[in-house]
């Protein structure tokens, strides 16, 4: 065991929920909003420009908005606080 672990946790945990073991964790994996993450679209332009902004994602549940944030700070190399209005 590591005294210090690592900032981020293994890409694959036998014991995290189902759900977060099939989250897609790269764009080519995550599928719709074609009309953001298409070639040339507003969203790839961010990405692939590193340029990134406080985004406000909003959608009922179950859509992929934390997925996509995930998948966007990773691909950014931006630091990730997910904040649920339910806490």
């Amino acid at each position: 065991m590591d005294l210090f672990p690592p900032e981020k946790p293994p890409a694959f945990d036998a014991l995290a929920p189902l759900a977060d073991r099939m989250r897609p964790a790269s764009l080519e994996e995550f599928v719709g909003q074609e009309h953001l993450l298409g070639k040339g679209k507003l969203l790839t332009k961010i990405i692939d420009g590193d340029e990134l902004h406080s985004l406000i994602f909003w959608g009922p549940p179950g859509t992929g908005k934390t997925t996509l944030a995930h998948i966007i700070a990773e691909a950014t190399k931006a630091h990730f606080i997910a904040i649920s209005a339910v806490v």
